[in-house]
């Protein structure tokens, strides 16, 4: 198995950027990730000021899959995220949905005890570790690694957790994966701009669909197909990610363009992601129930 360290990683994700590391398609590799502050905050003396925005959201990356070439898609999926025995929490006047009534400056260190969150003496919170930066690089711009788009990027989707498959385009041969900004928990909207941000690694399995048109990014969970998308605002994102899934369900299941649109109306939740980034995140959730009656299974 392959293992590509913490300290291997990126800022942006970018066609420039060198890939760490080259694996076949089919091939399983361990990705160790800081946490979204470059693991600099320790203590809760220390702010996220301290930090400095240049250190934010490092991902682990890139890696290069052979046979990957502009126009596939990349296939991930996510065999196992394991976290450390702590994680940070930090609020800042000015940044995320409440930054006109924050306090101050405030670093809250939340450990992991029994795969709970001891947040306080009275709650303590299930933890659902998930992955908040995972994408390919775009084909020609650089975006930075704390910024979402069609590329996936720092989408802070919930969902993308153990067990699940996340669909990416391939821009540029190899596709150069990147993840990183893992949290033990993390609630829809990230409202403070973080959620519980902890260390960790992921375990993923590659691969490389060619002659394929998914809704980009794509996201299959044993109960749910889901479409991701990210705009300037969140009523875009959301518009983009429902029209994604209707076409979806037009185009490879065969269903009217009419009862796709009712269909979506009974049964497709749109939920949010995250409101705190450069790009807003929205999902548009489907039943896989309704794949199984039309005998339809995402490679």
């Amino acid at each position: 198995m392959e293992i590509i360290r913490k300290e291997q990683g990126v800022l942006t994700m970018s066609p420039n950027n060198k890939p760490v590391k080259k694996v076949q398609a089919g091939s399983t590799v361990v990705f160790e990730t800081y946490d979204c502050f470059s693991n600099q905050i320790q203590r809760e003396d220390q702010l996220f000021s301290s930090v400095g925005w240049e250190q934010i959201n490092p991902a682990t990356g890139p890696l290069f899959v052979e046979g990957a070439e502009p126009g596939d898609i990349l296939k991930v999926e996510i065999l196992e995220i394991k976290i450390d025995q702590k994680g940070v929490m930090t609020t800042t006047p000015k940044l995320g949905v409440l930054r006109d009534y924050v306090s101050g400056e405030t670093t809250k260190i939340i450990p992991i005890q029994e795969g709970k969150a001891i947040f306080n003496d009275k709650i303590h919170i299930p933890i659902k570790p998930m992955i908040g930066v995972i994408g390919t690089a775009p084909g020609r711009e650089e975006i930075p690694t704390g910024t979402p788009g069609q590329h996936g990027g720092n989408m802070d989707c919930k969902q993308i957790i153990k067990g699940s498959t996340l669909y990416l385009p391939v821009n540029v041969p190899g596709a150069l994966l990147s993840m990183g900004d893992l949290h033990a928990v993390m609630a829809d909207g990230e409202i403070v701009i973080c959620g519980l941000e902890i260390p960790g690694e992921v375990t993923v399995k590659v691969g490389v669909l060619k002659e394929e048109s998914y809704p980009l990014p794509m996201l299959v969970s044993e109960e749910k197909l889901i479409a991701i998308a990210s705009a300037e605002t969140l009523d875009d994102a959301a518009k983009l990610a429902t029209i994604n899934m209707h076409q979806f369900l037009v185009q490879q299941l065969g269903i009217d363009v009419d009862e796709a649109g009712m269909l979506l109306s009974l049964v497709g939740d749109l939920r949010i992601c995250q409101i705190v980034d450069p790009l807003m995140t929205a999902r548009m959730e489907f039943p896989q129930w309704i794949l199984d009656k039309y005998e339809y299974k995402i490679k």
